[in-house]
């Protein structure tokens, strides 16, 4: 079942030709509804499960890149200070040590959110294919012929009613069955959201060398 449709597809025949007249057939209500695939994954049991089991795994890699920052910053603020007051040799070591760290940190950093990144899409191509079965089976025993995907920002939706929204209900489903066999995914798996991942390394410090 093809999830997903282009814009025009989802203006109508009718909104292209206004004054045409169709049969009553033509007119029949049909269901459509909406869905927050990445609050989905995330909010399953299965999600908060990944994303603590990220957190753990990760968390000793956050931790070290704290205490790096911190430690850039101390020796910033302790060039700063001894401006007036330190020799010219030891503002230039000063100064040599921060352009380390500052390349250290950056360098590390970057590994990191690349390690977690890696990670993530892992959990995320399992979760997401496990979904997207549930998501077709709900919809099919459901009677609906268009589900919408409302997290991806890309998607030409500007309201939609609470009352089609059907991302607690397939969280639902998806957990009854967890611990049953699913069916194969028999869509493609949606492209890996980034509310998953733990919390954030530290920040990238700006590469501030001091004046030599």
């Amino acid at each position: 079942m093809k999830m997903k449709l282009t814009v025009l597809s989802l203006l109508g025949l009718g909104a292209i030709l206004p004054g045409v007249c169709f049969p009553a057939a033509a007119q029949t209500t049909q269901k459509l509804a909406v869905i927050n695939i990445q609050q989905a994954i995330v909010e399953t049991q299965d999600g908060q499960k990944a994303r603590a089991d990220l957190q753990s795994k990760f968390g000793p890699t956050q931790k070290q890149l704290q205490d790096k920052q911190a430690k850039l910053a101390a020796l910033q603020d302790q060039y700063r200070k001894g401006q007036n007051t330190l020799s010219d040799e030891a503002k230039q070591k000063l100064a040599r040590d921060i352009d380390s760290a500052t390349t250290s940190l950056k360098r590390d950093t970057e590994d990191a959110n690349t390690e977690v990144q890696e990670a993530e899409r892992k959990v995320m191509d399992e979760l997401g294919g496990k979904m997207m079965a549930v998501l077709n089976k709900y919809a099919q025993d459901n009677g609906y012929v268009l589900v919408i995907d409302v997290s991806n920002p890309q998607t030409p939706v500007l309201f939609a009613s609470n009352t089609i929204d059907i991302t607690r209900d397939v969280i639902g489903l998806y957990d009854k069955n967890a611990g049953t066999s699913a069916a194969p995914p028999v869509a493609p798996k949606p492209a890996p959201p980034k509310t998953m991942t733990p919390t954030a390394p530290a920040p990238k410090p700006a590469a501030t060398t001091p004046p030599k």
